[in-house]
């Protein structure tokens, strides 16, 4: 029987990298492909030569090939990125283009409101999105999402069980309020905060994503700190009302990520509940938190204000009802959240141009 080239192809796209869970062809780890009679002969490209699915790996795509074809003879090279055993380790977390952090100085400023519906607005744009519900000790993305109740599944990959993160509206979510019951309070230090942040990204099968939108609880803290030590993270959102006590306590949470040490960018500042505007007088503004607080605190990160978002009833009761505003196309209120989408598309544009991609930071 003649070996054909495209059904080795289609057989190595059902072997899965271990470390982000998609196959070797979507993941590009395949090389040199050569097939002559019998024989069928490809490099394959890892992380380093030192990981310890190296051989699990070789066994798992001669299988997939003498599955179809009994009789090839497969020859498999195995080298790391660079082509030397010593070269810098692979990120493993090359399938996911841009991962922004949505943070702020204090709670209840509407932040996991304004990551919700950028991570929708995104979607609408035509982009893969990701969404990690990190604040774990008030996750209320399940409720927003209409997913309370709902669980991921687990599957076993080499040996090792992995997360699926769940699906709503067109976007993959990951929450700890999957986990966990409703009423459960959520009681955790230091290094269980780290291994759960951990879980989400090296325990969780992510498909290719364009955008990973990370909400992570207020303040700095462990989770803030774990995440910038777990992975690359693209650029900070900044979330604030206008008041000052608002914007005061959000330069603390941006100066964490511009400390030389973590040197993650600052991509904007979204101002929440800039003006409120009732139903029945759509063009009427009034300025219950004050004024000027976003500009202020775009000025003090050196970034750009990238959108103000009205204080509407319509978004409360789009979030409690697990129905995001920016899916109502006859609101007028998810307008704000496509300018804010925009705005922050075009940022991120800008910042991958003129800066070098962001390292995971080793604190000491």
């Amino acid at each position: 029987m003649q070996i054909e080239t495209k059904k080795v192809v289609e057989a190595l796209a059902k072997v899965m990298d271990p470390n982000t869970g998609q196959d070797l062809i979507t993941m590009n780890m395949v090389r040199d492909l050569s097939v002559e009679e019998n024989q069928v002969s490809f490099t394959l490209e890892l992380p380093s030569l030192n990981s310890q699915y190296k051989q699990d790996l070789n066994f798992a795509c001669m299988q997939a090939i003498q599955d179809i074809y009994p009789s090839a003879n497969v020859n498999v090279h195995m080298m790391s990125k660079g082509g030397t055993a010593q070269a810098a380790p692979q990120n493993p977390f090359s399938h996911i283009k841009n991962i922004i952090a949505v943070a702020s100085g204090k709670g209840g400023v509407g932040k996991s409101t304004i990551s919700v519906n950028l991570a929708l607005g995104l979607k609408e744009m035509g982009a893969s999105v990701g969404l990690i519900d990190a604040d774990l000790y008030g996750p209320s993305i399940p409720t927003m999402l209409n997913l309370q109740g709902k669980r991921p599944k687990v599957q076993t990959l080499y040996e090792q069980p992995k997360l699926t993160p769940l699906e709503a509206y067109g976007i993959h979510v990951m929450s700890i309020g999957f986990i966990i019951e409703p009423e459960q309070a959520v009681v955790l230090r230091g290094p269980r905060l780290s291994g759960i942040i951990k879980q989400f990204f090296n325990d969780t099968i992510w498909p290719p994503l364009d955008y990973l939108i990370v909400d992570l609880p207020p303040g700095t803290g462990d989770i803030q700190l774990s995440l910038v030590q777990t992975v690359p993270v693209t650029g900070t959102l900044i979330v604030t009302t206008p008041q000052e006590v608002a914007v005061v306590d959000a330069v603390k949470a941006a100066n964490m990520f511009l400390l030389p040490s973590v040197n993650v960018p600052i991509l904007g500042v979204v101002e929440n509940m800039a003006w409120f505007t009732p139903e029945e007088l759509p063009n009427h503004k009034y300025y219950i938190f004050g004024q000027g607080g976003g500009q202020e605190m775009a000025k003090k990160t050196q970034s750009t204000l990238l959108g103000q978002i009205p204080l509407v009833q319509g978004i409360r009761e789009g979030g409690d009802q697990g129905k995001p505003i920016i899916t109502d196309m006859d609101h007028p209120a998810r307008l704000p959240f496509l300018e804010m989408t925009k705005n922050t598309i075009q940022q991120i544009q800008l910042r991958n141009q003129d800066q070098a991609p962001t390292q995971k930071v080793n604190v000491q």
